[in-house]
C-alpha cells in the first residue's frame, strides 16, 4: 500500500509539472513565428513583436457590417455586382485571397474545400461561395483556373454553378477589405516584376442579407462550425467574435534578391508540447513503475528468504 501511495504521489507530481509546461507556454506559443528551413524575416521585429510588415495586415471583425454592393466581374468574364449573389435569400461563404498567392491562399481555400466536403448543405442549392481576389492584376482567366481546380477538389457535380471566383478594380477590393476589416499589405518585389500581398487567413459568413455573421480564423475550418455558420446565419443570426489567432504569409523569392521576404506565419505550437510534454511524462512514469516493481519483487523475494 505504502508503494503504491508512492507512485501515485509521483504520478500527480508529475502531471502537474506537465500541465504547468502547458499552460507556462501556451501564451508565448499563440505569438511564435515559424519559418522553413533557411527562412529569414525582414523588418524591425523582437520577441513576440509581429514583423513591421504584418502590422498592417489585421483583420478586424466587422460583425453585422453590410457587405457593400460594388462590381466585379467573374470566372466567364462577366461583368457581375457583389448584390447579385444576396437575391435568392441564401448565405455566402467569402474568402479574401488572390489568385497567384504562392503559400497561404492555396491553403485556405484547400481547407474550405475539405470543410464543406462534409457539410450536407450543397452551394448553389443552399448557399454560394464567393472568393474574391485583392489583386487587381487577377484577371479571369486566372479565376476560370482556380475554379476548375478547387470545383474538381470539391468533388460535386452539379454545385459548380454555386462557386463564384471574382476580380475587379481596386475602387471595389478597397470597398470589400473596408467592410470585412480584411487588412493587407501591397509589398512590390526588388526587381519591380512581381507584386505579393501580407495578409492574414479567414473566412467569413453572410446572411442573406449580406450582413457578417461570423469570423472564421486560420487555414482549417470545421465542418460543424461551418454548417453551424450556414444555419444560422441563414436564420439572420450574427455570430460573436472569435479569438484572434491568425495565420500570416508574405513570400519573395530569395534568389532575385539577398533582402528578400520569405514567409513568415503565426501558428499556435501549443499542440506540439502538449503531445512532446504528455509523451515525455508517460515515458518517465512506465520506466519509473517498471523499477520500483521490480524493487518490490525484490524485496520480497529476500523477505521470503
Amino acid at each position: 500500500m505504502k508503494l503504491q501511495k508512492t507512485i501515485r504521489r509521483k504520478r500527480m507530481g508529475g502531471l502537474l509539472a506537465v500541465l504547468a509546461l502547458m499552460f507556462g507556454l501556451l501564451p508565448a506559443a499563440v505569438s511564435a513565428q515559424v519559418s522553413s528551413i533557411a527562412d529569414k524575416q525582414s523588418g524591425e521585429n523582437s520577441g513576440s513583436e509581429l514583423p513591421t510588415v504584418l502590422k498592417g495586415a489585421a483583420i478586424d471583425q466587422h460583425l453585422n457590417t453590410t457587405l457593400p454592393s460594388v462590381p466585379f466581374v467573374d470566372e466567364t468574364g462577366k461583368a457581375v455586382n457583389t448584390a447579385d449573389y444576396f437575391n435568392n435569400g441564401k448565405p455566402a461563404v467569402l474568402a479574401l485571397v488572390y489568385f497567384k498567392c504562392p503559400m497561404l491562399c492555396s491553403e485556405e481555400l484547400d481547407g474550405l474545400v475539405q470543410g464543406l466536403a462534409m457539410v450536407h448543405l450543397d452551394p448553389s442549392k443552399d448557399f454560394n461561395v464567393l472568393v474574391v481576389s485583392i489583386d487587381p492584376t487577377d484577371t479571369p482567366t486566372d479565376a476560370l483556373k482556380e475554379k476548375k481546380l478547387y470545383a474538381k477538389r470539391y468533388a460535386r457535380p452539379g454545385t459548380e454553378g454555386g462557386w463564384h471566383f471574382l476580380t475587379g478594380q481596386q475602387a471595389s477590393i478597397d470597398a470589400v477589405t473596408k467592410a470585412v476589416g480584411f487588412g493587407y499589405v501591397k509589398i512590390p518585389s526588388p526587381d519591380g516584376k512581381t507584386t505579393q500581398f501580407a495578409h492574414a487567413s479567414a473566412i467569413q459568413i453572410l446572411t442573406p442579407e449580406a450582413k457578417i455573421a461570423q469570423y472564421y480564423l486560420g487555414v482549417e475550418y470545421a465542418p460543424k462550425d461551418l454548417l453551424l455558420g450556414l444555419v444560422e446565419a441563414s436564420d439572420h443570426k450574427i455570430g460573436s467574435p472569435v479569438a484572434n489567432i491568425l495565420t500570416y504569409c508574405y513570400h519573395y523569392d530569395p534568389h532575385r534578391n539577398k533582402h528578400s521576404l520569405i514567409v513568415a506565419r503565426v501558428v499556435q505550437l501549443g499542440g506540439m508540447i502538449t503531445v512532446a510534454g504528455l509523451g515525455g511524462f508517460m515515458f518517465l512514469m512506465f520506466r519509473r513503475d517498471l523499477k520500483l516493481g521490480r524493487e518490490n519483487a525484490l524485496t520480497r523475494k529476500d523477505d521470503r528468504t
